[in-house]
């Protein structure tokens, strides 16, 4: 049996995550790499799976840089498969399997994909697609027009051409959620990829390591802790779908260590009745991103929920990033955190001039970990960046924040939400975190509406308990404790508020809704 490979750590050099694979089939054949309760593949079958799927790309005349594309349900196949196209050369499209059929089909050509792996629940998408390549069935179930996974693998004990990578090769297309319109394609490259791996070394990754998925895989969310954990020799397990219960008792009979989740995951998990019954003493490292984090929701879950609590902020495009360790700083929990090693950041203006580090503005920053653009779009590309005065390139990340004197980061709202009223910036955050306080108020989101005396006006949309007042009620309650330029215009009650698949509000739905059917203002 091979020596482990050696542990990440942050000064590593750049290596292949293909390559890293392969050292740890040899010198942990058995451990198993992928679990989706389904199906598993110990490292020794995962890599012989990634050479059949690099054979068989390479076969079709799949070349270093050109793309594939997924569509389909979280799997050990699909795992396994994407890994597999890396040590092709061959960047990676995954989609969202919750997007149309029209939607798909743009991001399908976008990528220019030369094969699309797609399974049942995702297949009926696609029927007008048979000029898009050809179509691989991940599972064993019949679908026309396709080839099942099984017979399309090369044959095994084949060796795929080594196909040459470097940190500026690109890794895959991550195309955005769609909360800001049309999805533009990201093109991460293998340099941020592994940026988002030696990072991981600071928090105890390891061949010990078990990390608990619950976030599909076509989301960057998933990925920045799926490949640290797949890079250290680690075990992975996938759930197809959320649910707390399952999510709990996997955490306990598989001793889980690590785990990625956003908000709205764990504050369904701290709501379910039975969560405090289980053992999950064992975790090292939860980690939490993608949309705001509150800090009466850090607080509960650093008291119930033993390990450390980890929040990420940063971008799919990369750039600025931020990390609040809040088992360590409990002081902290209404920020994002501090700057990340390695990476630099600014505050500019509405003219994109600097400002000083203690100003209220946006923040743009650099680093390893760093798109190489939007795909085939080079005007989208430039609104996306910002240069220093040294020419120095940094990603503008849209959001508003303010540095404290510790560098702690609190951010106000996206640039795109605030709303400009009389003339005054109103922030829907300070307003959401006021309303949250209403005993009576469960989620809510602030939106800008269009006033035909103001400019735009303050209108929220609650969910409210089950006995709670009348949503007017609670417009007054808050109102009377505002400032005359954050009073709220209305107020619209919801069962739940719209969310993408890794749980950001869907505010364009929200304003969109108002216009169409809310009352003029």
């Amino acid at each position: 049996m091979s020596a482990l490979p050696s542990p990440i750590l942050f000064e590593t050099p750049f290596t292949e995550i293909a390559q890293r694979i392969r050292g740890f089939a040899e010198a942990q054949p058995t451990r198993i790499a992928l679990d989706d309760g389904e199906s598993q593949l110990t490292y020794e079958q995962l890599d012989r799976w990634m050479d059949q799927t690099a054979c068989a790309l390479q076969r079709e005349g799949v070349q270093p840089g050109q793309a594939i594309a997924i569509c389909a349900e979280t799997s050990v196949r699909y795992a396994a498969t994407f890994l597999g196209a890396l040590r092709a050369g061959v960047v990676v499209a995954p989609l969202a399997p919750s997007a149309n059929a029209e939607t798909l089909a743009a991001m399908l050509s976008d990528a220019e994909a030369k094969v699309l792996f797609i399974d049942p629940s995702t297949a009926p998408r696609f029927a007008e697609s048979a000029d898009r390549g050809h179509k691989v069935n991940l599972s064993d179930e019949p679908l026309s027009d396709t080839t099942r996974i099984r017979d399309w693998l090369a044959s095994d004990g084949g060796k795929p051409q080594v196909a040459e990578v470097g940190p500026d090769s690109p890794f895959n297309i991550i195309y955005s959620s769609g909360t800001t319109g049309t999805p533009k394609g990201i093109v991460q490259s293998h340099g941020m990829r592994w940026a988002h791996v030696r990072r991981g070394s600071r928090y105890g990754y390891g061949p010990q390591t078990v990390t608990l998925l619950a976030t599909p895989l076509y989301s960057n969310t998933t990925l920045v802790v799926f490949f640290p954990t797949i890079a250290s020799g680690g075990t992975l397990l996938l759930m197809r779908k959320f649910d707390t219960i399952k999510y709990l008792e996997w955490a306990q009979t598989r001793r889980v260590t690590h785990t990625m989740l956003v908000p709205v995951q764990v504050q369904r998990l701290l709501a379910e009745p039975h969560f405090d019954e289980f053992d999950l003493s064992h975790f090292e490292a939860k980690f939490c991103t993608s949309a705001p984090f509150h800090a009466d929701l850090k607080k509960a879950t650093l008291e119930r929920w033993p390990g450390g609590l980890i929040e990420f902020y940063g971008m799919t495009e990369g750039g600025a990033s931020f990390i609040l360790n809040a088992h360590e700083r409990p002081d902290k929990l209404h920020t994002v955190g501090q700057v990340a090693p390695g990476c630099e950041v600014r505050l500019i203006d509405e003219d994109g001039k600097a400002l000083p580090m203690d100003a209220l503005g946006e923040v743009v920053g650099r680093s390893a970990g760093m798109m190489l653009g939007y795909h085939r779009q080079p005007e989208k590309t430039r609104e996306a960046e910002w240069f220093d005065e040294t020419g120095q390139r940094f990603i503008r990340t849209g959001d508003i924040g303010q540095l404290d004197a510790e560098g702690f980061l609190t951010l106000m709202d996206r640039r795109k939400d605030m709303i400009i009223s009389g003339g005054f910036n109103i922030y829907p955050s300070d307003i959401e975190a006021q309303m949250r306080l209403h005993p009576s108020v469960s989620d809510v989101a602030v939106v800008g509406a269009a006033s035909s005396q103001w400019g735009e006006t303050p209108v929220a949309f609650v969910v409210l308990n089950d006995h709670g007042p009348d949503p007017e009620a609670v417009r007054l309650w808050y109102n009377e404790k505002a400032g005359k330029t954050q009073r709220l215009s209305a107020i619209v009650r919801l069962d739940e508020l719209p969310r993408s698949a890794i749980g950001k509000v869907l505010k364009r739905e929200l304003r969109d809704w108002y216009a169409q059917h809310g009352t003029p203002l």
